[in-house]
């Protein structure tokens, strides 16, 4: 078994359960949100790698090799932070008072690195997203500090 503290352990178990179809496990078309729901950020190539498929009900992941999955992607170092997408974002703030364009960003997740498709984008500002002002501005910090799960940083 790889050597995942017994609190990884608890918060995995928790992740099968709500994603995972009994003895059969996880999906693995679900891997990725299950590891993003532990608060990793896999690239979609590393999903793939560790065994992600693009098909539902193509093969399931059992709890014995999710761990190992979970770990090796833990130890990964082209996951981006908080402060790395902070750095990103003050490209586009022109005015440099932590704002910049709604329309901008939706751009950027739409047809940069590893683009969202309309209705993830559409989804996540729901989730995300302070409203825009009459200029169309929106502050980044705290959208980047709830998409990151940084609850301290609004």
């Amino acid at each position: 078994m790889a050597d995942v503290p017994k609190r990884d352990q608890e918060n995995i178990e928790f992740v099968f359960e709500v994603l995972g179809s009994g003895d059969l496990g996880i999906d693995a078309y679900d891997l990725g949100d299950a590891l993003r729901s532990l608060n990793l950020n896999p690239t979609l190539a590393l999903i793939e790698k560790m065994g992600g498929s693009k098909k539902k009900k193509e093969k399931y992941i059992k709890f014995d090799e999710f761990l190992p999955i979970y770990s090796q992607v833990k130890k990964e170092k082209e996951q981006g932070c908080y402060e790395d997408f902070i750095e990103c974002l003050k490209l586009y703030d022109k005015q440099e008072n932590g704002t910049m364009l709604l329309a901008e960003l939706q751009h950027a997740l739409l047809s940069l690195g590893e683009n969202l498709e309309d209705e993830q984008v559409e989804t996540l500002f729901a989730d995300c997203m302070d409203p825009e002002d009459d200029e169309g501005m929106i502050p980044y910090s705290p959208f980047l500090a709830r998409m990151c799960d940084r609850p301290d940083m609004l």
